[in-house]
């Protein structure tokens, strides 16, 4: 949903302001305002945040408050990421807005919202994004199919594997970490 008609740079985007608390991606130069998520979406984020700080720590989980400058002008928002101490470097005391000249993320994941404007925008456009940031995983959680897509990028594309059930989702970023897929999903 593009609510201004007027294309922004990057710098104006990093400086727009509303006076709302309204949250925006930036597509293509245009802002698109956030829903906010259901109650099931924000449930598997924060599961899988409190998983995610038994084995990495506290400053390096960004929940849906850092957002990633990508190829084309857009502007992403995550609803989870695990950034490295290098990241952490080079966005500190700053907007939290990683951009082109800061490290990249060592992993993104994005929850699935319904319908198909939403799912082409994980699957399809973030995908092609997160690869030529230089992402090393993209995890895409789909709570309508009860799947986790596992993208880990080697020689510049992603490749994927699907966690679904009782499948043990396998990181090569982080190997201690241990989940079932199915435990993701709240009933």
């Amino acid at each position: 949903m593009v609510i201004i008609a007027k294309k922004l740079t990057l710098t104006e985007y990093l400086t727009y302001d509303d006076d709302t608390d309204n949250l925006y991606e930036l597509e293509d130069g245009y802002l698109s305002i956030m829903s906010p998520e259901s109650n099931q979406n924000n449930l598997i984020a924060l599961y899988l945040l409190s998983e995610f700080l038994k084995i990495v720590p506290f400053r390096l989980v960004c929940h849906k408050d850092t957002e990633i400058v990508t190829a084309g002008n857009r502007v992403r928002l995550p609803d989870l990421m695990i950034i490295t101490e290098e990241l952490l470097t080079a966005l500190y005391g700053k907007r939290a807005t990683i951009t082109p000249e800061m490290p990249a993320p060592a992993l993104v994941i994005e929850v699935v919202s319904p319908g198909k404007v939403n799912e082409d925008r994980d699957y399809r456009y973030k995908r092609s994004e997160y690869a030529a940031r230089g992402i090393l995983e993209y995890w895409i959680v789909d709570p309508q199919s009860e799947k986790v897509t596992l993208l880990t990028l080697v020689d510049g594309l992603y490749e994927e594997k699907i966690f679904q059930g009782d499948k043990s989702i396998v990181s090569h970023t982080f190997p201690e970490f241990n989940l079932i897929a199915g435990d993701i999903f709240p009933p």
